[in-house]
């Protein structure tokens, strides 16, 4: 299904699970949370950004995809939560696994972190359903993400995570088509410190320049 062009992509109508009033949605950067921001917003439901991605590496880089994924949620008139940037938190969660592979145990860390503060966050302020934006990429184990998201929510009782397929029916192509779009950053790793340090040593291996961060952006080709 992610096959799908724009033009035969038919958005669906979204109600949450269990009769759900209200979504706390944990958002990872601009390109990832717009086609789900999108639908969301189509299908009326009440919705807060919550923006807690300590893994973010480094402070430049955390800010460029913060005030990204700002921007979009106030164009489609979302609440946007600006959580704390304890990145001093994170690397003791993950010492130990600076080595580890993507989709390897350090992401389950890095997803558990933060979905049990954004649990947390949604059980203290009534809302009875959160859900991440992770899930979209194509890039991300999405069994390993709903997993985490699953293990957070059940510290709470009446708080549902909403583990919907946002891959599905065109969505990952349409997520492509409103990046470019908004020209949103078009941040080039997933975001740790250990991920720039794979990609860089992997564009070492083809004599590709590494990266450099704040420069690139989506755009319509002509």
């Amino acid at each position: 299904m992610n096959n799908l062009s724009v033009e035969k992509y038919v958005r669906p109508k979204l109600e949450l699970p269990n009769n759900g009033k209200n979504l706390l949605l944990h958002s990872c950067c601009a390109p990832c949370a717009g086609e789900i921001m999108e639908a969301i917003a189509a299908s009326g439901i009440e919705t807060t950004i919550y923006f807690y991605n300590p893994n973010i590496h480094p402070k430049e880089e955390y800010e460029i995809r913060k005030d990204e994924n700002i921007r979009f949620a106030e164009k489609l008139g979302f609440n946007f939560i600006d959580a704390d940037y304890d990145k001093d938190n994170w690397f003791e969660r993950v010492k130990g696994l600076e080595d580890e592979p993507e989709r390897g145990e350090r992401c389950t860390v890095c997803f558990d972190m933060r979905f049990e503060r954004s649990a947390l966050f949604a059980h203290e302020n009534n809302y009875d359903t959160f859900a991440t934006t992770l899930g979209i990429s194509r890039w991300k184990d999405l069994e390993q993400i709903n997993a985490s998201g699953l293990k957070a929510a059940n510290r709470y009782n009446n708080l549902d995570f909403w583990d919907f397929n946002w891959r599905k029916q065109g969505g990952s192509a349409r997520m492509l088509e409103i990046s470019k779009q908004e020209k949103f950053y078009k941040q080039e790793y997933c975001g740790c410190v250990y991920s720039l340090r794979d990609t860089n040593r992997w564009r070492k291996s083809q004599g590709r320049e590494i990266i450099k961060r704040g420069i690139n952006f989506y755009e319509i080709k002509s």
